[in-house]
């Protein structure tokens, strides 16, 4: 823990008795009103309070960073006809691979909070006010000259993914200063997740900081192009909790093709060289593989699911994999867990399926294991 003696002291106090207020700590520690809220304010900062209510950080607390954007998606009435125009309908909501994931883990009741870069505008506005509506932290979210970021897909008739655009300029500009003032806060995470859609200088700062507080951290690649940035820092072979490719960024992480299930085991191991404890390798309806260094893999099934729309399937899958690892589950059945999260989210039409609880998913999974597979 990165605090002061006298922060741990008013922090153990706040513990024993979380109504207090300034001048009771004051009164209990000898020391002035306003001395006290100083060390709340630092407090906040670090991430060890929680909000004007002096709430004590609970334990498994995960930081985000990562990609905050406006989904727009458009789905084809009928199948999708290239270079032509195509009746379908449109949606907007928010998104970006790191904002979804928080706001499924916090959904989840993990606290949760998200470094992103969000332009000073309405959309950016909306999705501040979106996340915290759903129980995320955003007292560090970077606020860019650039405008909102936008993510626009085209879904075909099925609902799976033909095409998406990003437009990231917001979360590009993102430097490694914009996280300083998170310094502490990202030191006594109980886990760092980080997106793709990073640059390398951020990921690389990152990782660092939390290589040198021993947080476990969770890459996340995003795409094929976002991966291939990637392999310059495995190269230096980091310690890594875990790295979520799919098959396609896989294979761009270990710079080869991957045609079969022993090149998927030797790709992993590849990864498992460069320092990544778990690689956990998502095979779309086939399932995932998740591979942990020094002690071999397992093939995981997909649960059955009816699609709706794919788009936030992976970002739940994640989230809900971190949430159960901080609940105390083993690698595999997390997992398994993450799966059941993303059958839930492709049944529904939202990016963040928002009636996502625990009770829920772990309905999903006892349905499942009576199921034929």
């Amino acid at each position: 823990m990165m605090l002061t003696q006298r922060e741990r002291e008013i922090v153990a106090f706040l513990r024993r008795d979380p109504l207090a207020g300034p001048q009771e700590i004051a009164d209990h520690l000898g020391t002035t009103r306003a001395a006290v809220n100083v060390h709340l304010s630092n407090l906040g900062k670090k991430g060890a309070i929680l909000g004007r209510g002096y709430i004590v950080r609970p334990e498994n607390a995960v930081v985000v960073i990562g990609g905050a954007n406006v989904d727009v998606k458009v789905r084809s009435h009928a199948p999708i006809q290239q270079r032509t125009s195509n009746p379908g309908r449109s949606h907007t909501a928010s998104g970006g691979v790191g904002r979804n994931i928080a706001e499924n883990l916090a959904r989840l009741g993990t606290p949760t909070h998200l470094i992103a870069a969000v332009g000073r505008d309405a959309a950016g506005e909306r999705l501040l006010g979106e996340a915290q509506a759903a129980g995320v932290h955003v007292d560090h979210v970077h606020r860019s000259p650039h405008p909102t970021g936008t993510y626009t897909a085209v879904l075909d008739a099925d609902g799976d993914l033909v095409v998406a655009v990003a437009d990231m300029a917001a979360t590009d500009a993102l430097a490694p200063e914009d996280l300083h003032p998170a310094r502490e806060l990202i030191g006594h995470a109980s886990m760092l997740v980080l997106d793709g859609n990073l640059s390398p200088q951020v990921l690389a700062y990152a990782l660092d900081l939390a290589r040198s507080h021993n947080v476990p951290a969770l890459l996340e690649p995003v795409s094929v192009p976002k991966a291939a940035l990637l392999v310059p820092l495995l190269a230096k072979a980091w310690p890594v909790f875990a790295v979520s490719p799919n098959l396609q960024e896989l294979q761009a992480l270990v710079g080869r093709p991957v045609p079969d299930d022993d090149a998927l085991i030797l790709a992993a191991a590849t990864l498992h060289e460069q320092g990544v404890e778990h690689a956990w390798v998502r095979l779309g309806e086939r399932g995932s593989l998740l591979s942990t260094r020094g002690e071999g893999h397992t093939f995981i099934p997909a649960p059955p699911a009816t699609v709706r729309d794919v788009t936030g399937a992976g970002d739940a899958m994640l989230g809900a994999f971190v949430h159960a690892l901080l609940a105390g589950g083993d690698p595999v059945d997390a997992a398994r867990y993450g799966h059941a999260a993303a059958a839930l989210t492709i049944a529904d039409p939202a990016t963040v399926r928002p009636d996502l609880t625990p009770r829920l998913i772990e309905e999903t999974l006892n349905h499942s294991t009576r199921s034929p597979i």
